[in-house]
């Protein structure tokens, strides 16, 4: 029973990361017609209609190019208050010898952004530049230099709290100079992770207080419209309310709440979503899965994300990678044993789509941009276990859109009715495991097709035992 009169959540749509890596093989494994079909066929609105990216602030893990940030100073200079060094790469977008985020990120986003204006792009650092960081380094985890005085003075624009968050404002004009508007950011890529790549720790408190006095104000003085997430981690960072360190003067700064699902337990979710009503929710990232059984992958992708997690409260999905190759790589970190949304061939730049691919497209389909969340019956209590789980929307047109999921290994035979047209009920069968999506619309309907798959090799290597193995429940 789907019933429009209770609303919930807006819809922001689904989309993926795009890594230096994902964005390497579309400029230097495809030639330009495969790229743009490929891009137009997942962002475009009239085919996959994915309405969202995540990129990385400086260098992240899955790179192609050495680790880098955009204040890497020279062995003779301790620091850069005034952030004189500071470049997002050299040369044109694209061009041979273009370098850092100009070499490949860049001009894919400026493809995409063609393609789909309205596109909003989610970035987050993984390091500070390292001289900003207790132990000096890009890569391994250290800390920010929190309170420390890096100018000629004692003044607050003097502190390295100031200078990172002016570093924050240089990357986004940066962006701006070549047409790519920046949405929102988070503070910090996963800050209690301690890995050996890319990535700065902090606390949740150290977080709130520069997020509410020195981000957000920064903002607010040039991009007063460019959101802050707060969070950006497993749900493990959510072991405690949040409530309990943020005030809700504090919260003000913040749009909202985001998680990744590798560890924790479920009920973490409602200690970040339902601390404050203003909040918004995203998922900001989800490796895709590989050796999982189907049953795992399923409960994961379809039954976690797309209809535990809508159900309380999400209202964006970003997955990690959205293109690796048919190795799992690149991956500046030598991570291995990975997959993209799609898979790409390094060598001919051919293309299979993953189950993350489908899992994405059901929503950006069919869910408008800007629906809302409506009541719907839903038996299964955690998208592993029970029976017919679901999700349903409607849009400002009336459009209703629903995707109905199966947990169990048995097909189920459903009945859907809307709450208002009396006892009209269609029949449907979901497949074990598997998705239906339902829209109900008085206008034109995207009705494209998914093409067929190229056939290639895949090679890829187990992945190692790590903390993004878990699943959240």
């Amino acid at each position: 029973m789907i019933d429009p009169t209770q609303r919930f959540q807006m819809w922001e749509g689904v989309g993926a990361a795009i890594t230096d890596s994902s964005a390497s093989l579309f400029m230097n494994s495809m030639d330009d017609s495969q790229r743009h079909r490929i891009l137009a066929e997942m962002f475009s609105p009239e085919q996959g209609g994915f309405s969202s990216v995540r990129i990385s602030i400086g260098a992240c893990d899955f790179s192609s190019q050495e680790y880098y940030t955009y204040d890497d100073l020279p062995d003779d200079v301790a620091a850069d208050a005034g952030l004189d060094f500071f470049s997002i790469g050299e040369g044109e977008p694209g061009a041979a010898g273009a370098t850092k985020d100009l070499k490949n990120v860049i001009p894919v986003l400026q493809e995409i952004l063609a393609i789909n204006p309205a596109v909003k792009i989610m970035a987050s650092p993984w390091s500070a530049p390292a001289w900003m960081k207790t132990s000096g380094r890009i890569s391994g985890s250290g800390r920010l230099r929190l309170g420390e005085y890096v100018g000629n003075g004692y003044r607050y624009q003097d502190t390295i709290d100031y200078v990172y968050a002016q570093y924050f404002v240089k990357f986004i004009e940066a962006y701006a100079s070549y047409g790519i508007p920046i949405s929102s950011v988070t503070m910090q890529n996963e800050p209690s992770n301690g890995c050996p790549w890319p990535i700065t720790v902090w606390t949740p408190e150290e977080l709130v207080a520069w997020g509410s006095q020195y981000l957000r104000p920064a903002l607010d003085r040039s991009f007063p419209d460019v959101q802050i997430y707060f969070g950006d981690d497993s749900l493990r960072f959510f072991q405690r309310p949040i409530g309990e360190y943020m005030t809700q003067q504090e919260a003000n700064a913040f749009a909202g709440v985001a998680f990744h699902t590798y560890s924790g337990l479920p009920e973490w979710v409602h200690n970040g979503a339902r601390q404050f009503p203003q909040w918004k929710v995203a998922m900001t990232e989800r490796r895709c899965m590989l050796d999982e059984s189907i049953d795992e992958a399923s409960h994961v992708m379809f039954g976690e994300i797309g209809t535990w997690l809508v159900r309380n409260g999400m209202g964006l999905i970003n997955l990690w990678n959205i293109a690796l190759d048919e190795q799992g790589f690149p991956s500046y970190a030598g991570t291995s044993g990975r997959r993209g949304v799609i898979t790409v061939d390094s060598s001919t730049g051919k293309v299979k789509r993953n189950l993350e691919y489908f899992m994405l497209r059901n929503f950006g389909q069919d869910v408008s941009v800007g629906s809302h969340r409506v009541a719907s019956t839903n038996s299964t209590p955690d998208g592993r276990h029970g029976g017919l789980g679901s999700v349903a929307f409607v849009a400002d047109n009336g459009d209703l859109a629903a995707i109905l999921y199966n947990p169990t290994d048995d097909d189920i035979l459903a009945s859907v009715t809307i709450n208002g047209e009396g006892a009209r009920w269609q029949q449907v069968v979901v497949p074990a495991y598997g998705t239906v999506s339902f829209h109900k619309s008085n206008h034109s309907v995207n009705r494209s097709l998914t093409p067929g798959d190229d056939d290639f090799k895949i090679t890829y290597t187990p992945h190692p035992n790590d903390d993004h193995d878990e699943t959240i429940f």
